[in-house]
């Protein structure tokens, strides 16, 4: 297909695929002559991973270039490859300290705990591949320690029944992801749900506690 019919099947405008071609994250078609180049379904695809890593994910450009690096390196294990994804996600930003009427030495002596705790929920949890200096593991360190200081219970035992949710739905994910035909589609399939299931799994989360509260308090007065 010509570019213009790559616009259309894809809904990525012609302008902005001209930029992915000039920044690296789409490959270049077959050049036919000159002027005019041709594009299979392969790329039809890749626009499709690309407008959700930008426009869904929020990432760099220059963050996005390194996902798709990592997704077509074949030299990387599987785990290595679907891993590449969630480290390049933006990270979840907690209160600031002046929300929570923190300073630089409560600050410091909350983020200690909340980092004794995220270790000890690891631990307890038995899950060793990413720790609390990982980009998630770094994130909700940050998060337990906001909690901490807003007088919220956010204990490892107390963080382990949502953890242990959390595990479910991974489980789930990856049965999903498994689905997919080929190494390749299921690298691809990680890096876009990844970006897009955070805001599902979100609004399911939302949707759940409407449904809970209804049953434990709707019948009140």
């Amino acid at each position: 297909m010509r570019m213009a019919e790559l616009s259309e099947r894809s809904g990525v405008p012609t302008a902005t695929i001209k930029y992915y071609l000039r920044e690296g994250l789409l490959p270049r078609g077959h050049r036919v002559n000159a002027t005019q180049a041709e594009y299979g379904e392969d790329h039809v695809r890749r626009l499709r991973l690309v407008r959700a890593l930008i426009q869904v994910g929020r990432m760099p450009v220059t963050t996005a270039r390194e996902v798709l690096a990592a997704v077509d390196d074949a030299s990387l294990s599987q785990h290595e490859r679907l891993g590449t994804a969630a480290w390049a996600l933006p990270r979840p930003v907690p209160p600031r300290q002046a929300d929570t009427g923190a300073g630089d030495a409560g600050d410091a002596a909350e983020a200690a705990a909340a980092r004794r705790e995220v270790t000890a929920l690891l631990d307890g949890l038995g899950w060793q591949q990413a720790g609390p200096d990982s980009p998630p593991g770094q994130a909700l360190t940050e998060a337990v320690a906001a909690l901490t200081r807003l007088g919220y219970p956010c204990t490892a035992t107390h963080l382990a029944l949502f953890a242990r949710a959390a595990e479910r739905t991974a489980g789930a994910e990856l049965d999903l992801l498994e689905s997919f035909p080929d190494q390749e589609a299921q690298v691809e399939a990680s890096v876009a749900l990844t970006v897009l299931y955070e805001p599902v799994l979100l609004s399911l989360r939302r949707l759940a506690h409407v449904e809970e509260s209804a049953r434990r308090f709707g019948a009140e007065g």
